[in-house]
């Protein structure tokens, strides 16, 4: 999976929380300032077939449900990621995960955790993160 995760994710999410907060401005009156999370799990598994639908499943239900009880968005992948050890090219599909939260003290301890679930579950490398700021309502 792709490795883009920087160490000290909880401190640099914490940072990023208190600047959406002090500076976003949102432009319709209805919207408010939110943190935009992407989170990229690949369903490649050394050693064995692929994660399952049913595995994935039960993923969503112990781990993203509980961490993100708001809502998520899912979706399918098919991802390419150079591999670091090997240097080679690799392919795998995978799913993308959105979510779409209001600045929050432990919204960086949750995502953390259904990452390291993930990874240690699934005997994953890393689980890709990618998140911004942006204005938005439900």
């Amino acid at each position: 999976m792709m490795q883009f995760v920087p160490e000290g994710y909880a401190a640099m999410l914490s940072y990023l929380l208190a600047a959406v907060v002090a500076t976003a401005q949102c432009p319709l009156p209805n919207q408010t300032p939110m943190l935009v999370t992407q989170l990229f799990f690949g369903r490649d598994i050394a050693g064995r077939a692929p994660l399952t639908d049913a595995e994935w499943s039960q993923f969503v239900d112990d781990t993203l449900a509980r961490n993100f009880p708001d809502g998520f968005t899912v979706s399918e992948g098919e991802g390419q990621w150079l591999d670091p050890k090997t240097h080679q090219v690799a392919q795998e599909r995978s799913k993308i995960v959105i979510v779409a939260a209001a600045p929050a003290p432990d919204l960086a301890r949750r995502t953390e955790a259904v990452m390291a679930d993930y990874r240690t579950r699934f005997h994953q490398e890393s689980v890709g993160v990618l998140t911004t700021t942006e204005c938005g309502s439900f």
